[in-house]
């Protein structure tokens, strides 16, 4: 952890951007609030003055703040200049990127941050990405005594700190979860900004780019401790939720199963098998998700394909995804819940020829995912990290969530901000 005094203790980059621009308010709530005991000195980062100036306006008024403009610093920096992204990284002890797509612009920031001792922390949802720099970047973070984490934003912070919060609460070994998204909406619905979108068009463009990865690390299988974990079928009723629901195809099982992997082979805690669903309603949401499906594996195939699935973000996604992004109200409106439900085994049973004995079910509840809980989720991280200094994992180096927050405060700091980790039920079978 860089210890020398620096100008900044936040800097968030691509503050002006569609999500910068709320995890800029978010800080700015942060730096307001009544029970910080000390001063929070933070600047916004990125290619326009006058746009970086527009950002911190919309802030001021959104929360009451006029003076905020004078109270945040302003760096001009650029991802096509290394020196200006070392200028940037110089002045902070943190850098939130919210920069993206990261597979086309992650990489220089990362590079940045190492090499002028500075912690980083963005809110990645792309497994290329993240599980390429652990590769890359792991050890020289490690030299630097430097904190890198990625997916610190709805992907995957409810996700990875949910297993662990439902293993912690568990009177006995957690062996397997599985985990259910629900999405709630107002009567005007929902809506996800396109910079989403690219990056999911991308990711499944380059599926083979990923899987050489993962050969090329040659990494040991996790053991499988107790029961395996059953795959449902891609599209599964629900019985404890009575819903239908198919596989989630973002990060959330990338980054648990590198976080489960850290801690068995670092902590030796028993590894958590883990799958995750995302919950679609009825049949007739479910009929209209396959064909959505259907199109959008067709078009990344190729080339022109991916063209247009970028290009017409509105058309392809049946309306979900677009340049706009959200309305206010749409915002205000929605809501998520993640469900886990968990199984495993009472301490002194032996989890070798045995069933599971023990079932649990946690949740996680927060405000709209993208533009309200990542903020969120972003900046708290970015507290843990200067503040539980000594709950950090030894040293340095480039971690997921989990890794990085399993022994800090994170948990409670986002109980405080309205993401709310519970325990629903647990009981022996």
């Amino acid at each position: 952890m860089a210890t020398e005094k620096r100008p900044f203790h936040l800097v968030v980059f691509g503050a002006s951007g569609f999500t910068g621009q709320f995890v800029t308010a978010e800080v700015a709530r942060e730096q307001a609030d009544p029970e910080r005991s000390s001063r929070l000195p933070w600047a916004v980062a990125g290619r326009s003055r006058e746009r970086l100036r527009r950002a911190l306006e919309e802030a001021a008024r959104k929360l009451g703040r006029p003076t905020l403009l004078s109270e945040v610093g302003i760096i001009i920096c650029d991802i096509t200049n290394p020196a200006s992204l070392d200028e940037m990284a110089k002045q902070a002890t943190v850098v939130l990127n919210c920069v993206g797509p990261y597979r086309f612009y992650g990489e220089p920031v990362v590079k940045a941050c190492i090499e002028n001792g500075t912690n980083c922390v963005d809110i990645c949802g792309e497994p290329q990405f993240l599980e390429l720099m652990k590769w890359k970047y792991h050890e020289k973070a490690a030299e630097k005594g430097v904190y890198i984490i990625g997916s610190s934003g709805f992907d995957s912070i409810p996700a990875d700190l949910g297993v662990i919060y439902t293993r912690n609460k568990m009177n006995g070994t957690l062996t397997a979860v599985e985990s259910f998204l629900t999405i709630h909406t107002g009567p005007e619905g929902l809506c996800i900004h396109d910079s989403t979108w690219k990056s999911a068009v991308y990711g499944f463009g380059d599926q083979s780019n990923l899987r050489k990865l993962r050969q090329a690390s040659n990494l040991k299988p996790l053991p499988i401790v107790g029961a395996k974990l059953k795959r449902r079928w891609p599209i599964s009723f629900c019985r404890e939720l009575n819903v239908y629901s198919v596989p989630f195809l973002g990060s959330d099982v990338s980054v648990v199963k590198q976080t489960q992997r850290y801690l068995h082979e670092n902590l030796e805690e028993s590894p958590v098998q883990y799958a995750a669903y995302v919950t679609v309603g009825g049949i007739t949401s479910v009929i209209k998700l396959m064909f959505a499906g259907l199109f959008f594996l067709f078009f990344v195939r190729f080339g022109i394909g991916r063209q247009l699935l970028v290009k017409f973000p509105w058309l392809f996604s049946f309306g979900y995804f677009s340049k706009q992004g959200p309305t206010q109200k749409q915002m205000d409106a929605a809501s998520f819940t993640v469900t886990f439900f968990g199984q495993g085994y009472s301490q002194g049973l032996s989890t070798d020829k045995n069933k599971p004995n023990i079932r649990i079910c946690t949740q996680v509840k927060g405000p709209e995912a993208g533009y309200v809980a990542t903020p969120i989720a972003m900046v708290q991280a970015a507290m843990t990290l200067l503040n539980d200094v000594s709950d950090l994992p030894k040293g340095g180096g480039v971690f997921t969530p989990g890794a990085a927050f399993s022994k800090t405060k994170l948990i409670d700091r986002l109980n405080k901000h309205g993401i709310e980790f519970s325990v629903i039920s647990s009981s022996e079978v």
